[in-house]
């Protein structure tokens, strides 16, 4: 699949505002954190979701309730159901 490359302007006090559509795939919330990394070779800036770690990766629920798979994989249980029917398909 090749990436969409999006264009932004700096503003004045360096803000970059993330296209809606990159918010939504990455489930992106107003006051979110984001971590921010640079390239080794200093070419790339990398952008990372803070993520909570019971954080369901398929809803962004937070909950107590959500499960710890192996690999790190988090879900609730909608986030599983969800999961569950796109394999499915």
């Amino acid at each position: 699949m090749k990436s969409k490359g999006r264009v932004r302007k700096v503003d004045k006090l360096g803000r970059v505002a993330l296209p809606v559509e990159v918010r939504r795939i990455f489930n992106i919330k107003e006051k979110a954190t984001v971590k921010i990394y640079m390239s080794e070779n200093k070419d790339k800036i990398i952008l990372r979701k803070k993520r909570h770690l019971l954080e369901c990766m398929m809803t962004g629920e937070i909950s107590l309730q959500n499960r710890l798979y192996s690999g790190g994989i988090v879900l609730s249980t909608e986030g599983a159901e969800k999961l569950y029917e796109q394999i499915k398909k």
